[in-house]
C-alpha cells in the first residue's frame, strides 16, 4: 500500500529557501509516498525573489509570488487549499533540517496522530553579533523544550512551525486570518484541536531555528503578540490558560494593575536597555511583557 503524499508549505519572506528546499528534496523517499514543496512568496524584495525564482524548475517544488503580503495566518490558509497531499507539512522558512532522517522520523509518527509536532532547536553556542542575544536566550530557554516536556500541555505547546498535520484537519479548523499582527496564531490553533478532540503527538524532531533577529525587531514582534493574545481574550475568551495573562488579570482582581503600571513606567526604559544589552535578561522581558498585557487591558 502507497503512503499518503505530503505537501511540505513554506511560506516565503525576503529569506533565500533554497538550501531548506533541498535538504527536504533528497529527503523526500524517505516519507514513502509523493512529496512536493510548495513556496509561496508573500511580497519579499525583488532582490530574494531572484534568488528562490529557480526553485520552480526542480522537480515536486511550486514556487509562487504574491503581488503584497497577506499576513501569516492568510499565506499558510493559501498554501493548504492549494496543497495536493493528505499531510501537510508546516516550516518557517527560517528552517533548517536538522539531519538526513527528519522526514523519516515523521513518516514513522503519522501513524500514531493526526497532529506531530516536532519541535524547534537553538544552535548551542551564543551569536556573535550583540543584537541577536536576547532572540538566541529566549529560543534556547523558552522554545527548545524536548518532547516530554511539551507533551505535558500538548495543546498549549503546539507551534505552527516544524508542524505534521492531516490536511483536512487544517482545512476544517484553518488559521484565524484576523490576527494581522505577529503573534499567537499556534494558540488559538491548538484551543480549536483541543476543542474538537484532536490528539496532538510531540516528537523530538526539531529544525534549527536560523533567522535570529535584533533585539529591537523582536520586541516589536512580542509586543504584536502581546496584543494578539488580549485580542484573543475579549473576542473569543482564549488566553486564560497563559502565564502572563492569568498575572494580568489576578492583579486586576486585586486592583493591583494601575499601580504596577505606573511602577514599570518609571523604570521602563532601564529595562529596555537591559534587553538591548549583550547580557539581557528573560525575568525583565517578562516584566516588560506583564505591563504591556496590563496597558493594553486598560484601553
Amino acid at each position: 500500500m502507497n503512503a499518503p503524499a505530503l505537501s511540505v508549505l513554506i511560506p516565503v519572506f525576503n529569506r533565500d529557501v533554497t538550501p531548506l528546499v533541498r535538504a527536504l528534496l533528497e529527503q523526500a523517499p524517505t516519507w514513502g509516498g509523493r512529496v512536493e514543496i510548495r513556496c509561496l512568496d508573500d511580497g519579499s524584495q525583488e532582490d530574494i525573489r531572484g534568488l528562490n525564482r529557480p526553485l520552480a524548475a526542480l522537480p515536486a517544488v511550486c514556487y509562487q509570488e504574491l503581488p503584497h503580503n497577506i499576513g501569516r495566518a492568510a499565506i499558510r490558509n493559501v498554501l493548504a487549499a492549494q496543497a495536493q497531499g493528505e499531510w501537510l507539512l508546516l516550516l518557517d522558512n527560517d528552517s533548517l533540517l536538522p539531519d538526513a532522517h527528519f522526514l523519516a522520523r515523521y513518516a514513522a509518527a503519522r501513524r500514531q496522530a493526526a497532529v506531530v509536532v516536532g519541535g524547534t532547536a537553538y544552535e548551542a553556542t551564543p551569536p556573535t553579533r550583540p543584537e541577536l542575544l536576547l532572540r538566541w536566550l529566549y529560543g534556547r530557554q523558552r522554545e527548545a523544550r524536548s518532547a516530554a516536556v511539551r507533551q505535558r500541555a500538548p495543546h498549549g505547546q503546539l507551534t505552527l512551525n516544524n508542524l505534521l498535520i492531516e490536511a483536512h484537519v487544517f482545512r476544517q479548523l484553518g488559521l484565524d486570518e484576523s490576527l494581522t499582527r505577529y503573534g499567537h496564531e499556534d494558540t488559538k490553533f491548538g484551543w480549536l484541536l483541543r476543542q474538537a478532540g484532536i490528539s496532538v503527538l510531540h516528537l523530538d524532531n526539531p529544525v534549527l531555528h536560523d533567522g535570529l533577529e535584533p533585539a529591537a525587531v523582536f520586541l516589536q514582534k512580542t509586543q504584536d503578540a502581546v496584543r494578539n493574545l488580549v485580542q484573543l481574550y475579549r473576542t473569543e475568551g482564549l488566553g486564560t490558560d497563559t502565564k502572563l495573562l492569568n498575572a494580568a488579570l489576578r492583579l486586576q482582581r486585586w486592583g493591583l494593575d494601575e499601580a504596577v503600571c505606573a511602577a514599570f513606567r518609571l523604570r521602563e526604559q532601564q529595562v529596555r536597555r537591559n534587553l538591548l544589552s549583550v547580557r539581557p535578561s528573560l525575568r525583565q522581558l517578562d516584566a516588560l511583557k506583564l505591563y504591556w498585557l496590563l496597558a493594553e487591558l486598560a484601553t
